[in-house]
This record gives C-alpha cells, sequence and structure tokens, in this order.
C-alpha cells in the first residue's frame, strides 16, 4: 500500500479531503501519495503565520539557531534515506543526490551560524555635522513580513532549504509550496523541524496545486515572494504584484569560455571533463548547467573531439544504480520538448556530433555544433541534457557571444591568466564568473542570480536573509560621544 505524506500546517502534521501520486520519472512507479491541504486549511495557515510574526521576530536569536542546527544534523542522520526519496521522486541519480542532501546540510548550518550573528546591529555617530552632536544611529534589520516561498522540482530538498532556513534565520514566518513533481523530500523537512521548539504557525509547508497560487501570491498577509523556477511563471508573479518584494531565481543557458592560454593536453582534457559533466548532471536540469560552450579558434578543433568523447563516456540509465551519471528528465514531456528543440536546430542546418536520441522521458546527451543563431535551442533556457559548440577569435569575441543572450546567470571562463579572469569579471552581464571550470559551480553560502532575464534578487543563506529583511534606524539623542 502506498504510504501518504501529510503536510505541514503551521507547524504541525495534517492532511486534507485529496491527495495525488507522486511518480519515479524513471519506472513510472508511485514513489509516494501527497496529502493536498485545502482552501480552508491554506487559509488557516496564512493566518497563523501572519499572526505570530511579532512573535517570531522576538524569538531569541538561540532558539532559531538550535533549530536550524537541529534539521542539519537529523539530514545527517537520515542521509541515505532522504537521497533514496529524492532519487525516486526526482529521478536523479543517486550520487547527484546524495551531493543535494550534503548541500541541504550545509545550509541549514550555514543559517544556524548566520542566525547567531545577524542583526547585531551598525552604529553610526552622527556628530559629523554639527547638527548631530550628541547623536548616534543604530541600524538594525527587521523582517518585511511572511514570506511565501515557491521552490522547483529540480532540487526538491536543497530549493526548499535556501527558502525555509534564511526565514528561520531572521525570525520570519515562512509558508513553502513545494513542486507537484516533487513535493516528498520538502514534507521531509517539516518532520525536522517539527521536532524543534519553533513557535507554532512560524512555518507551513503546503503541496498547494499550481491553480490555486494565484490568491497566494495576491494575499496580501504574505509581502515577500521568494520563487525559483520559469522565467514565464517568475515574470507572471512579479508583474500580479508590482508593490510586494519578490525575489526571483530564474532560468540560464550557462555558457562556459575555453580561452587560446587553456590550451594543454592537460587543460582541454580537464575543460571537456567539466563541460561533459555539467551538460548532463541532474539530466542538464539545472539552471546554471553549460548549455553553450565558446571556445577560442586556436584550441576549438582540438576541444570537440574531447568534448564528444566525455560526452558519449557519461553513464545513463537507472539513477539508484550508483554508477549512474545521467537520469531522466523529471517526465517525458520536457523530454519531448528537448527533442523538439533538437530536432528543430537541425533541420535548421546544425550538426548533431553525438546524441540526439530520445526514450521515454530519457534523452541521450547531446552535443550540437553549427547551431543558426536563431533556432529555439541557441536562445532558450533548454534544461536538458544539451550543449552547442561555437568558434570566435579571441577574448573579446567570446565575451560578447556570452552575452549575446536574454539570460544572464553565470558563466564559466577556463583561463589561467589572472588579467584576462578580472576582465571576464568586468565584461560578463552574468551573476556569478568561474574562472577555471564550468558555470555550474554553487557553494550555498555564496550569492547567487542573475542579471537580464535569469531574475531579481539573491539567495545564499546572509543575501536572502537580507532579501527577506529592511533597515530600521533608531537615533540616540544627548550622548557624550
Amino acid at each position: 500500500m502506498t504510504s501518504i505524506h501529510a503536510f505541514w500546517l503551521a507547524g504541525r502534521q495534517t492532511t486534507g479531503e485529496t491527495t495525488f501520486d507522486v511518480t519515479s520519472p524513471w519506472d513510472g512507479r508511485v514513489v509516494g501519495q501527497a496529502a493536498v491541504p485545502t482552501d480552508a486549511q491554506v487559509e488557516e495557515a496564512v493566518a497563523a503565520a501572519y499572526a505570530v510574526r511579532d512573535e517570531f521576530a522576538a524569538t531569541p536569536a538561540h532558539v532559531r539557531a538550535a533549530a536550524l542546527t537541529h534539521v542539519s544534523n537529523r539530514l545527517v542522520e537520515r542521509t541515505e534515506e532522504i537521497a533514496q526519496l529524492i532519487s525516486a521522486e526526482n529521478g536523479k541519480p543517486i550520487k547527484w543526490a546524495r551531493g543535494e542532501l550534503g548541500r541541504a546540510i550545509s545550509v541549514f548550518r550555514f543559517a544556524a551560524e548566520e542566525a547567531r550573528r545577524f542583526n547585531g546591529g551598525e552604529a553610526q555617530r552622527l556628530d559629523t555635522d554639527a547638527g548631530g552632536q550628541g547623536r548616534l544611529a543604530l541600524t538594525r534589520r527587521f523582517p518585511k513580513g511572511v514570506v511565501l516561498g515557491i521552490a522547483p522540482f529540480n532540487f526538491p530538498l536543497n530549493l526548499c532549504a535556501h527558502k525555509i532556513a534564511p526565514a528561520i534565520a531572521v525570525g520570519t514566518p515562512i509558508i513553502l509550496k513545494p513542486a507537484p513533481a516533487t513535493p516528498l523530500s520538502g514534507l521531509i523537512i517539516g518532520e525536522l523541524l517539527a521536532e524543534t521548539d519553533l513557535p507554532a504557525g512560524s512555518w507551513s509547508i503546503l503541496p498547494v496545486a499550481n491553480d490555486k497560487m494565484p490568491a497566494l501570491v495576491q494575499d496580501e498577509r504574505l509581502p515577500v515572494i521568494s520563487f525559483t523556477g520559469s522565467e514565464k511563471v517568475g515574470y507572471a508573479i512579479m508583474d500580479s504584484v508590482p508593490r510586494k518584494h519578490c525575489t526571483l531565481e530564474l532560468g540560464g543557458n550557462g555558457a562556459a569560455v575555453v580561452l587560446g592560454d587553456y590550451s594543454s593536453d592537460e587543460d582541454l582534457d580537464w575543460a571537456a571533463s567539466r563541460i561533459a559533466t555539467f551538460s548532463n548532471y541532474q539530466g542538464g536540469q539545472s539552471c546554471i548547467s553549460v548549455q553553450r560552450v565558446i571556445a577560442d579558434a586556436s584550441v576549438y578543433d582540438r576541444l570537440v573531439p574531447r568534448v564528444i568523447k566525455a560526452v558519449e563516456a557519461q553513464v545513463t540509465g537507472d539513477p539508484s544504480d550508483p554508477a549512474t551519471e545521467v537520469g531522466p528528465l523529471v517526465n517525458e514531456d520536457a523530454a519531448k520538448r528537448v527533442e523538439s528543440w533538437v530536432d528543430e536546430a537541425a533541420k535548421a542546418g546544425a550538426k548533431v556530433l553525438t546524441g540526439g536520441k530520445r526514450d521515454g522521458a530519457s534523452y541521450a546527451p547531446t552535443v550540437l555544433a553549427e547551431v543558426p543563431a536563431d533556432v529555439t535551442i541557441a536562445c532558450e533556457e533548454v534544461f536538458g541534457p544539451v550543449l552547442t559548440l561555437k568558434k570566435v577569435d579571441g577574448e573579446a569575441e567570446a565575451f560578447e557571444a556570452v552575452n549575446d543572450s536574454k539570460y544572464g546567470l553565470q558563466a564559466g571562463v577556463f583561463t589561467h591568466d589572472l588579467q584576462t579572469a578580472f576582465r571576464a569579471h568586468r565584461a560578463l552581464e552574468v551573476g556569478g564568473v568561474v574562472i577555471g571550470d564550468a558555470p555550474s559551480y554553487r557553494a550555498d553560502q555564496m550569492p547567487y542570480g542573475g542579471v537580464k532575464q535569469s531574475g531579481v534578487g539573491r539567495e545564499g543563506v546572509r543575501f536572502a536573509m537580507d532579501d527577506y529583511t529592511y533597515e530600521r534606524v533608531m537615533v540616540l539623542t544627548g550622548l557624550a560621544l
């Protein structure tokens, strides 16, 4: 009998009137059933979060830090169980699921550390002008209000952690909506939070149906929205609530630039290996996976066969097999979309150097060359295991090619030259530049986000904490400074 996974309403476990099946993208088996909250239960969660906001903001830092530490420690204790769940509901290979879990452990640990030192305040003497004699300004940060966190399917545990952990760290209530395709990993966080002493109402985890979300988005009691997902949905949310504070982590089409000084056999083998791995990890379902390879003409012809060989060496298959590196996409429709984009490019003249075949929800790791600039796969985020190759003449043309995109999330630049690295940092219109590696590196404590149509705002624990709060100044008068 399939187990029913209850949701978390104002800190307590409960069920609604209906459930839905969560199935494995690999073999279609039912992984579990998720209970769906009723409209009345959603209202109860919102009302509870709104009512507790002042109490939660006043909670001592050690209480919030202890709760976050507890979650981190419990994730360690339940590592293999939770990794297996991530792999089952998401379809990502178990090796990547374990990696995701390790990152979520760190997110809660970082949040616990930040909770202890956040909001100590900054003192500023104001007697630098005569009118401020005897005055001191103390600036502290306070929550903007209840957060509505909306998480995607591709990192079903860690991106839920990136919504919840910073909210708890600053003492602001949060209502989290996990992705409908992968709600079970997010609900696990509720099990662990329920073991803590956080006040009732300070958090809820609700697998609300997508068609019920507009009412939640519009609710004035939820003034902060943190969304990770597609560009179309993210901007629709922002446009519908122009007076709310929205953080949007949207799409990308990550570029890996290989410059002429990266020319030894060892260099090119490393670049090819990293490009192959990170164009295909998570089935390519990562906003910072490698989609575009931009190589200097002096190394292009030596790099291409290495990339093809490395891509073809990627082990595909059953995500539960520790040897598997590339599993299925989240569902068959996603794989069919990738297939249609590759077919469109091929019909327009692109050369399929390897891959280009679909099997159900799986799509073979694929390399394309000579891709016309106006086809979909050249302009949009493929979110699948496909990369394109482009030859350029020199650094300036390479950087121009990176910037020739509506997206600007991260870019990788393979170079040994320090001056080139700083020029890349200045020139590339992206939220992050990774030197000597693919664009797919993310440390969970660093600021993460993009420019242009890759979104607004930044994640990364402390930076999300800043995003959930605002500065409030207190001026003290009549002091002997």
